[in-house]
């Protein structure tokens, strides 16, 4: 017998196939196995023009925001260590000047220089280096950050160097930079670890890190400050490292890696009997909620950027920003 290869078997087999190949590309597209909008393709963070207007929004509304003293108006351009350095300075000003900021000078960056990664996945990346009409001879060095093509451009680190002072950084021949794995082994210190080492080495020290002003230097500084007449201070620092807060970093040309990581830091200041806290200044009576009695507890958050070698070797801190966000007396 002769099998049915009419038209209503043939629609049969049709939908058969139909719904076999949906059911496999559901299952591949879960395994992850499936390209979906690009996420797995390797492509640059970035064009340059687009790197070049990113930095040129943030600018406009980061000068908006310090002329008016409203966070609201530069909140889409920054995240982050920024974002909650930035708020709460936008927050202190508002309280002591309402009125908006009567020191307010336009915040200039000239001669920009980009370095973007070529990567996968996201967030995608880039860091701009430029000279600032702000800061003295130090040049403002920015890292932007998305986490989808929806969304802007917006600063998650920003610290002042030295000009002349990052490492070279490897680049293909087209130009652009490599992304360093958070978890990479070949490193000193893996970038996903770098805040919590870091946190650990200022309160136990050790060769972890060079020595420097934000490493001996400021362990030193905090020794000093720790106990004087009448009022004893005690530091505790705690690491930042995920969500708007991971690390971000950038292969050297020598193999190792330029990293930029966040911390939070809290400051306990202790009046003795008899004694009283050192009137703060406005702008942290701004930001202190509770009344000011024996004691003040000051919170601070800090994003760093640090050249980690490849293999072994103490990290070197190129530089560190940090801003008051809160405070609580007592």
């Amino acid at each position: 017998m002769s099998r049915d290869r009419g038209p209503r078997r043939l629609r049969r087999l049709d939908r058969r196939v139909l719904i076999a190949a949906t059911v496999t590309a559901l299952s591949l597209t879960a395994s992850g196995c499936v390209v979906v909008h690009g996420e797995r393709e390797v492509l640059p963070a970035s064009t340059r023009a687009e790197a070049a207007k990113a930095l040129t929004q943030f600018t406009a509304a980061y000068n908006k925001a310090d002329k008016a003293y409203d966070s609201s108006l530069d909140a889409g351009h920054v995240t982050g260590a920024l974002g909650d350095i930035d708020a709460a300075r936008l927050k202190a000003g508002h309280k002591t000047s309402p009125g908006g900021n009567p020191a307010h000078t336009p915040l200039e960056l000239t001669n920009a220089t980009f370095i973007i990664p070529k990567k996968a996945g996201w967030p995608r990346w880039f860091v701009a280096e430029a000279k600032g009409n702000k800061g003295g001879n130090l040049h403002w060095l920015l890292v932007f950050t998305r986490s989808s093509l929806a969304e802007p451009f917006q600063v998650a680190y920003l610290t002042l160097i030295t000009p002349g002072s990052l490492p070279r950084i490897r680049t293909d021949k087209a130009g652009w930079a490599q992304a360093v794995p958070a978890d990479s082994a070949q490193l000193a210190v893996a970038p996903q670890d770098m805040s919590r080492t870091y946190t650990a080495y200022l309160k136990n020290g050790g060769k972890t890190f060079a020595d420097g002003p934000h490493t001996s230097g400021w362990r030193a500084d905090r020794a000093k400050d720790a106990k004087k007449p009448g009022l004893v201070t005690q530091f505790i620092d705690e690491p930042l490292a995920s969500g708007d807060y991971a690390p971000l970093a950038l292969r050297t040309a020598d193999g190792g890696a330029l990293v930029f990581f966040t911390t939070r830091r809290f400051e306990k200041e202790t009046a003795a009997a008899g004694a009283s806290i050192p009137t703060p200044n406005a702008s942290v009576q701004a930001l202190t909620s509770g009344e000011i009695k024996q004691s003040l507890t000051m919170e601070f958050v800090s994003n760093g950027v640090a050249v980690d070698p490849r293999g072994s070797g103490p990290v070197t801190m190129l530089s560190r920003l940090e801003g008051l966000t809160s405070a609580q007396g007592s």
